[in-house]
């Protein structure tokens, strides 16, 4: 009598499964993974990168490239506005001093 209740918690994981659309998701990568012309090496890390959307799409990849740059840029120029700043100030000290 314990195989029924173990075949009814298989349904209900089965459907539970296919209710949140992993065994969906699954089948593709699986598909995906049959049809690829050239087996990849490691096909965990194949599944792995295909269930969480693949890598970057190479718009994204080319906006966050751009945005690192213009980061960068603005970075640059406001250590330099920071040195002068600071040299302005180290300036100001000592003619502070020096009227003194």
């Amino acid at each position: 009598m314990t195989q029924p209740k173990s075949e009814s918690k298989k349904e209900e994981f089965r459907k539970y499964l296919e209710s949140t659309g992993v065994l969906d998701a699954f089948t593709k990568v699986l598909v995906g993974l049959y049809e690829e012309p050239e087996k990849p090496g490691d096909a965990l890390e194949f599944v792995k990168q295909h269930l969480h959307g693949g890598p970057p799409k190479s718009v994204e990849a080319e906006t966050s490239k751009k945005e690192i740059q213009e980061l960068q840029q603005r970075n640059q120029e406001l250590e330099q506005q920071v040195a002068q700043l600071q040299a302005a100030l180290a300036n100001y000290q000592s003619e502070g001093q020096d009227a003194s």
